[in-house]
C-alpha cells in the first residue's frame, strides 16, 4: 500500500499561490470611494441582505448613512424606505 502523502506535498508545491491582478494593470481605487451611502428613512430598524455580495446591511431608525457595496446599491434603491446619499 502507498501513501498519498507525497503526492499531496507535490501537488502542494505546484499550485501558484498569486494574486489576480486587475485588467489594465491599475490598482483598484480605495473600498471608501467605491462606497455608496445610504440612509434608510423608516421608524423601526431594517435588516437588507445585499443579492451580490450578501453582505447584511443594518439600518437603526432614523440613523447614520452606511456605505453599501456598489454592486448592491440597484437593488437597496428599491427598497422603499432607503435613499442613497450622494
Amino acid at each position: 500500500m502507498s501513501c498519498c502523502g507525497k503526492t499531496r506535498a507535490q501537488l502542494q508545491g505546484s499550485i501558484s499561490t498569486q494574486k489576480l491582478k486587475p485588467a489594465g494593470g491599475a490598482p483598484p481605487p480605495p473600498a471608501a470611494a467605491q462606497s455608496i451611502y445610504f440612509r434608510y428613512f423608516g421608524k423601526t430598524g431594517l435588516t437588507v441582505t445585499g443579492p451580490t455580495s450578501s453582505v447584511a446591511y443594518r439600518f437603526v431608525a432614523n440613523g447614520a448613512p452606511i456605505a453599501v457595496d456598489p454592486r448592491d446599491a440597484a437593488a437597496l434603491a428599491r427598497v422603499p424606505s432607503l435613499r442613497a446619499i450622494r
